[in-house]
């Protein structure tokens, strides 16, 4: 970072504590300051000195896919009207699965030219720069993804049906011990197309076409039928906050299942604040709170190639009853010049 003291007076490590502690949204501007500041900004020894502070903030990946399959991949910030572009990943894929560790986004398999891959493209947010990663053991695409106990899922969606159905990745092993390994699973479960995932209580979820699968690392056996009424409820997307797991459904309500009582529950207080109905919803969980975005209705003129995008954070609690209440705490706005028609594919939470 120089010669220069990154603060006249102060040792550089003081120095490091104190610039890590200023908000991300405020980076811009600092990194007008010197060199030095801009190299340290924008440096991976940044994020982990704001770790070990706990001041990391969550912020929101979204990645845009129009009806001709471009894709497009952002950042939302709270209060910031103009999201933040990110580079576009080095392969073009399609129908591939997500999943966020950290300031890192994993997009595994999808299809290339029609052929589902086993590529592998890994976006280290802080920089913001894609690399490709160890190629997992079996092509696919339309799989479930997560992380789970600092590990990288991939569960489904292989063509044709492997033993590799499902497999895992030490993301933090150096890049020549980094490889996926097979995670055995029963053959009467590859057969199932997974549509959705999630992590709740150190087990990961994975909604599929014909019954949801449960798998938890620490039972033996690991694999299982997801809960009946977990199975019957759950409808596209869903996140995990506070030990329960949110999903939007189709009559435009979101719903939080409880899988102590294995009961789905409407989530009350939220109509005044938000439509009705949310087109495309997804939901994530922003930093502990339960986040959703949707396509807004269009402002103005119609001819504008113009897609809007509203997102807001909800803080639920349980009410006397064993209820939920929300409260919505804000609701932001944003307007993209992106092709009509098109849609949010992928919605993750990353640490900066």
């Amino acid at each position: 970072m120089g010669d220069a003291a990154l603060i006249p007076g102060l040792p550089d490590d003081v120095a490091v504590r104190c610039i890590a502690r200023a908000p991300r949204s405020s980076h811009p501007e600092l990194c007008r300051v010197s060199r030095s500041w801009r190299s340290l900004l924008r440096s991976p020894l940044l994020f982990s000195v704001r770790s070990a502070l706990g001041a990391a903030e969550p912020v929101l990946c979204l990645n845009l896919r129009s009806p001709t399959d471009q894709s497009r991949w952002l950042l939302l910030h709270r209060g910031r009207r103009n999201p933040s572009p990110l580079p576009a990943p080095p392969l073009p894929s399609l129908g591939s699965a997500a999943a966020a560790l950290g300031p890192f986004l994993f997009v595994l398999g999808g299809s290339l030219g029609g052929v589902p891959s086993a590529a592998v493209q890994v976006l280290d947010a802080r920089l913001p720069r894609w690399s490709l990663g160890p190629r997992m053991s079996a092509p696919r695409e339309f799989a479930a993804a997560a992380a789970l106990g600092g590990r990288i899922y991939a569960v489904g969606g292989c063509v044709p049906i492997s033993e590799a159905w499902a497999e895992s990745l030490d993301p933090s092993a150096s890049s020549a011990a980094a490889a996926w390994v097979v995670v055995p699973s029963p053959a009467h479960v590859r057969e199932k197309w997974m549509h959705g995932s999630a992590v709740l209580a150190g087990r990961l979820l994975a909604v599929a076409d014909r019954g949801g699968v449960v798998y938890d690392p620490a039972a033996e056996p690991p694999w299982a039928a997801v809960a009946p009424g977990l199975d019957q409820g759950w409808r596209g997307r869903a996140a995990a906050v506070g030990g329960i797991l949110y999903s939007y459904d189709f009559l435009g309500h979101i719903k939080g299942y409880d899988p102590e009582l294995d009961e789905w529950k409407r989530v009350e207080g939220v109509e005044r604040e938000l439509p009705k109905f949310l087109c495309g919803a997804t939901l994530s969980n922003l930093g502990g709170m339960l986040c959703v975005v949707w396509e807004g209705k269009e402002k103005g003129d119609r001819r504008k190639k113009e897609m809007v995008i509203d997102w807001a954070g909800i803080e639920v609690s349980r009410t006397s009853d064993g209820g939920l209440k929300g409260r919505v705490l804000w609701v932001e706005s944003i307007e993209l010049a992106v092709p009509r028609g098109s849609f949010i594919a992928h919605c993750l939470a990353l640490e900066l």
